[in-house]
């Protein structure tokens, strides 16, 4: 009995180690995992230079005055993100856009805002949203927002960031 349980547990040790170059669909799922939870830490990597924070983007926004958070420009533009932004991007996580957490010490607030009103020169003219459109192959949608909106939106931003 001894030899029959001793030769069941070598045969089936041999299957196991003989079975190591592929990937159980277990051990795929779990690397899928571990990959996704990086990116959700790790923000965006592009080509940007080191002027960053100083390129306003380009579009019809040339200055931004900030001071304190306005709250209840800040809730008008939760409700707008919601309704128009949810669809691509998260904070906390890389989706179909880039993750928002930590922008506002990434971009200018001008360029934050000319992202939002004017995306679609953007990504053919500046060299920031040049390389997120080619290191998400997905163009930022142009939602045809006012400023007063692109404003409310940018306010909400800051109370996360």
């Amino acid at each position: 009995m001894k030899i029959i349980i001793l030769s069941l547990v070598t045969i089936t040790a041999l299957f196991f180690t003989s079975c190591g170059g592929e990937k159980s669909i277990e051990s795929q799922q779990a690397e899928d995992t571990i990959k996704e939870n990086v990116d959700e830490v790790i923000p965006e990597k592009t080509s940007e230079t080191s002027d960053e924070m100083t390129n306003k983007g380009i579009g019809p926004i040339s200055s931004i005055e900030l001071g304190e958070i306005d709250d209840a420009l800040a809730m008008t533009g939760r409700e707008l993100f919601k309704i128009n932004c949810t669809a691509c991007h998260k904070f906390g996580k890389r989706y179909i856009g880039p993750a928002l957490a930590g922008l506002t010490d990434r971009r200018s607030p001008e360029w934050i805002m000319n992202m939002i009103l004017n995306p679609d020169v953007m990504v053919v003219e500046d060299p920031i949203a040049k390389a997120l459109l080619e290191e998400y192959s997905s163009p930022m949608a142009n939602q045809q927002l006012t400023e007063d909106e692109a404003r409310a939106i940018f306010e909400f931003i800051r109370t996360r960031n």
